[in-house]
């Protein structure tokens, strides 16, 4: 096997003509770590944050890093080599991970690569219902939601508030899903739908046969009418895209209802929630390859599919995130390495 492979760096922070397409040293497994060659990686928001150099984030906040470094945290692959001391993996075994995240938001997961380097415990094996495209464009938007409206699944602090996440019980519930044709929305629907909830869809009116092909019993375009001129007295309102004025939803959630941020920056309604009951709270998603295995056979049960908006290959890196800058993504944007 060569020491050297294929791979998507960054020199410095900038826009998509900053991600560079070149050799890179093939990383070798350390203990409890797995060898993965690669087959297709996806783009998720903190990649796009790392690569302009987190500017949209406080100071304090914005990293400090060693360049050059690999962006990207999802992939789906084979395993190619295991560290001596791990045994949970065989060679040739299927897998999909969300890679170190958040312990290596700042500096690149490595995952725009031919290979990377997984800790164990990040891995499952990929749902044998799904190709390497699919399998690569679920983890970071299924961990997501799985942590937000199934099981946090760990207890480490959350840095976006003081008390910790509990997911509330969906059945019999009327969810809202803003942003519900994204990679996290697509995914919210369904799930929210899988435990018995009652899903009301927000997107662009071209996502609606989708949406409604995935559960959604209700769909309003937000390019047509505000979401909380629409509807009232939900149970529960999962903001999948952030931005100004979030505290808008709190007028469509009833007393003792809850608002889910999927990024919380900016909201400056938490007295005006708390006057009215709501709770609002939010994650920061972390790996966790035993929640991939649990939500992987939803994909294999049929409860569960996963959207890709388009696929490019590696070396076209910076033509997806252009696509990504444009937005009106449906599902997921996938990179395959040949």
């Amino acid at each position: 096997m060569s020491e050297m492979m294929k791979a998507v760096r960054l020199h410095e922070f900038g826009g998509p003509n900053v991600l560079r397409y070149e050799e890179a040293p093939r990383p070798t497994p350390g203990a409890g770590e797995v060898l993965v060659r690669v087959y297709a990686t996806s783009i998720n928001p903190p990649d796009l944050y790392l690569r302009d150099g987190y500017r949209t984030l406080p100071p304090e906040w914005r990293p400090s890093v060693t360049f050059p470094l690999i962006p990207g945290t999802d992939i789906s692959g084979v395993v190619a080599a295991i560290h001596e001391d791990e045994s949970g993996f065989s060679v040739g075994d299927e897998v999909y991970a969300m890679v170190r995240f958040p312990e290596d938001l700042m500096k690149g997961s490595g995952a725009y690569a031919e290979y990377v380097c997984v800790p164990a415990g990040e891995l499952a094996l990929k749902p044998r219902t799904l190709d390497h495209v699919h399998a690569a464009a679920a983890p970071m938007s299924l961990l997501t939601v799985w942590q937000l409206l199934i099981e946090t699944g760990h207890d480490a602090p959350n840095p976006f508030q003081a008390f910790p996440h509990i997911p509330v019980a969906l059945q019999g519930k009327t969810v809202l899903v803003n942003g519900a044709g994204g990679g996290v929305g697509h995914l919210a629907v369904q799930v929210a739908r899988w435990k018995g909830a009652r899903v009301i869809a927000v997107a662009s009116g071209k996502h609606e046969a989708l949406l409604r092909e995935l559960g959604a019993e209700t769909f309003i375009d937000y390019h047509q009418q505000a979401a909380e001129s629409a509807v009232q007295h939900v149970d529960l309102v999962m903001d999948a895209v952030g931005g100004p004025n979030m505290e808008r939803f709190l007028d469509v959630i009833k007393p003792g209802g809850s608002l889910y941020l999927v990024n919380p920056l900016g909201f400056a309604g938490h007295h005006e929630a708390a006057r009215r009951r709501i709770t609002v709270s939010s994650i920061q998603v972390r790996s966790s390859g035993r929640q991939l295995e649990e939500a992987g056979r939803l994909f294999e049960n049929g409860a569960l599919r996963v959207v890709t908006d388009s696929i490019y290959p590696l070396s076209d890196a910076a033509a997806a995130h252009e696509r990504a800058a444009r937005g009106g993504i449906q599902g997921k944007i996938v990179l395959v390495i040949d």
